[in-house]
């Protein structure tokens, strides 16, 4: 087996031009999730036009991943990358606009920037190194990441890779660690009436907002000290004119810390519901959580490590690690089977909205990052 190369003279071949162009064009291709067509066949001609045999993996009609080995081995490690954002409900500008060094627009943190970064590193990779040199490694670019996860769904049921490292925006800092999410809904019923009549009727939204209080006071719900991380997402009701409502639909995310069972907080949230009639007059309270998904904890003393804490040696880059908060596919990977190493440009805080960017100067270090990563693929 050929000596494994330095990924410091990797850096050298990496082409700056090229992936601030790409990173442009991504953020340009409009591709919410459902309508991530034109940007997959438009990463199909990039890295056709770089070397690579690209296997379209249908999820469904007009929507497949891109799988992508770089050799002629299994890959041990796969970059894996989402290329749908969410919608542009409330956005009234959402291509690419600079800023100096930063790059705003849809898509330019969650995950764009790390999608970028992982193409550059792989078309780096085929310019850099003959065959008997690649790592066993492999590109992924699932689809479906915002709603489902059903791109990663459908790679999972033909692949499982040891490792692969996704690259969320983490500010570049690793998370071998993730939280796990639980998504609960609510839903109270009344009497419909004539607006300027309500004590015939009975409010649902009112009911709504009795239940949510209720739920506040629960120490489950504490922020000052509980580690849960919860928001309420979505709040809608009947709109059938000038009447009392007699319905209301509200959603909550909660994101838990890894070690924390999302089947112990939905009992606790039951049993916390349970008592709401008996503070509330006339409930009618229906509660379910339609998904969840445990976190998780990876052993540190692994070859990516050893090879991330050099990396970061090298770049002069702080080295730190940490959970990663929101959810993510990573929580799929992780249930089949794979470690997946979270780890990409960007910052979370800014991901989903209006003033989303990223900076050209991190997704040029996570293309160094993901090079080096690369290599290390070797010891696994």
């Amino acid at each position: 087996m050929p000596p494994t190369p330095d990924p410091r003279q990797l850096w050298k071949s990496i082409d700056q031009e090229a992936l601030r162009r790409l990173l442009v064009e991504m953020i340009d291709i409009y591709s919410p999730s459902g309508k991530e067509e034109d940007i997959q066949l438009h990463l199909e001609e990039t890295l056709q036009a770089g070397g690579f045999a690209v296997h379209r993996q249908e999820v469904e009609e007009k929507r497949c991943n891109l799988v992508v080995p770089l050799g002629w081995r299994e890959p041990k490690l796969y970059l894996v990358g989402h290329v749908d954002t969410i919608t542009a409900w409330d956005l009234e500008e959402y291509g690419a606009r600079w800023e100096n060094d930063r790059l705003y627009g849809l898509g330019s943190a969650d995950m764009k920037g790390g999608c970028a970064a992982m193409v550059a590193a792989f078309l780096t990779l085929a310019k850099a190194l003959p065959q008997e040199q690649r790592p066993p490694v492999g590109l992924l670019l699932v689809v479906g990441e915002e709603e489902n996860g059903d791109g990663s769904t459908a790679f999972l049921e033909s692949y499982r890779p040891p490792w692969v490292v996704i690259g969320e925006p983490t500010g570049l800092v690793p998370n071998f660690a993730h939280y796990g999410y639980l998504e609960a809904v609510f839903t109270t019923r009344g009497r419909q009436t004539h607006s300027s009549l309500p004590e015939l009727g009975h409010n649902a939204v009112e009911s709504m907002l009795r239940v949510l209080l209720h739920l506040g006071r629960d120490p489950l719900f504490d922020r000052s000290n509980s580690q849960i991380v919860y928001s309420i997402r979505e709040m809608s009701s009947s709109r059938a004119g000038f009447v009392v409502p007699d319905r209301c639909e509200t959603w909550i995310d909660l994101h838990l810390p890894p070690q924390l069972d999302p089947a112990q907080v939905e009992a606790a949230i039951r049993n916390r519901v349970a008592g709401a009639p008996a503070l509330i007059p006339e409930l009618d309270l229906e509660f379910e959580c339609n998904f969840s998904a445990p976190g998780y904890s990876l052993e540190l003393d692994n070859p990516l490590t050893e090879q991330l804490r050099q990396t970061y040696g090298q770049l002069k880059i702080p080295w730190s690690q940490d959970a990663f908060r929101s959810h993510s596919d990573g929580n799929l990977f992780h249930l089949a089977g794979v470690k997946p190493l979270i780890l990409g440009p960007g910052a979370l805080e800014v991901a989903h909205t209006p003033e989303e960017h990223t900076s050209l100067s991190q997704v040029l270090a996570a293309v160094k990052i993901y090079l080096a990563l690369c290599l290390a693929a070797e010891k696994l």
